[in-house]
């Protein structure tokens, strides 16, 4: 298989097994003989001007934190760069644990928080690198593969396959399981645009948790004055707010609370206890 990306670009699978991977420097002779391989055509390359391989190998860390030890990114993942989501993987582990490990340098943590760093995103890693898999199954030189591949195209003109798939690749479909019962906890707020032209995403650049108020009640807000430095008070009216009356925005933007009706002070007050200490 070779695939063409302009400009001038040519991407070449070859299934060898990883043999030739780092093995040895890659010449312009070895893909000049690649390409005839691949192609069964009788390929000159004159001139290599840079030359990469990979392999479909994927590998995770059976843990992510051995005591003072943590690990993010490549340390704690690696997998084919097929379906481009290392980065997004590695920001995901970043923005996770980013904020734990703050509260825990500054001494306001609560019992557990670096703990659920794991917790949260070794589900996560487990599913991109089997995405990842699946990526590499596909493009094997099979008729099983091309069979494979003809029927995952049925269900991607489909409406629920194609928001299956979309989902898949932007990870908006992540949620992390927080034990909440309302559907957004544990799953990224959604980018409320408020009365007065602000956004969420905005009001989470300090790096504190935001509580977003938009009934405005004062037994809330005193609440949450308790917390004053680790979670923003905010009370406005949003355009769509999907019929909340308040949400719990922990620092990674991922909902810790959520309610449709009356503001019940003692739930909310459990989740700030729980994500931002006493």
């Amino acid at each position: 298989m070779y695939l063409f990306t302009p400009p001038g670009t040519i991407a070449m699978t070859d299934f060898d097994g990883g043999a030739f991977h780092r093995s040895a420097p890659i010449t312009r002779e070895h893909i000049e003989a690649v390409m005839r391989k691949i192609s069964g055509a009788d390929v000159t390359v004159t001139k290599l001007e840079l030359a990469t391989t990979w392999t479909d190998r994927a590998c995770q860390a059976s843990a992510y934190r051995n005591d003072r030890v943590l690990l993010a990114g490549d340390a704690a993942h690696i997998h084919s760069p097929l379906g481009g989501q290392g980065l997004n993987l590695g920001i995901g582990d970043a923005i996770n644990l980013g904020w734990k490990l703050a509260a825990t340098i500054r001494g306001d943590a609560p019992a557990g928080l670096l703990d659920s760093y794991e917790r949260e995103r070794h589900p996560v890693g487990a599913r991109v690198l089997d995405w990842s898999r699946a990526r590499v199954a596909l493009m094997r030189p099979s008729r099983s593969s091309r069979a494979l591949e003809a029927i995952i195209r049925d269900l991607i003109g489909t409406p629920d396959g194609a928001t299956y798939f979309a989902e898949r690749v932007w990870g908006v479909s992540i949620r992390y399981d927080l034990g909440g019962s309302h559907p957004l906890v544990g799953c990224s707020v959604p980018d409320f645009v408020l009365s007065d032209g602000r956004r969420v995403g905005s009001l989470l650049r300090d790096g504190s948790g935001l509580l977003l108020d938009f009934d405005p009640s004062q037994s809330i807000q005193a609440l949450a004055s308790r917390w004053s430095g680790r979670i923003s008070y905010v009370a406005a009216h949003a355009r769509d707010r999907l019929g909340l009356q308040a949400v719990l925005v922990r620092p990674d933007g991922i909902v810790a609370w959520a309610s449709d009706t009356a503001s019940d002070e003692v739930a909310v007050g459990r989740a700030m206890t729980l994500w931002f200490g006493e």
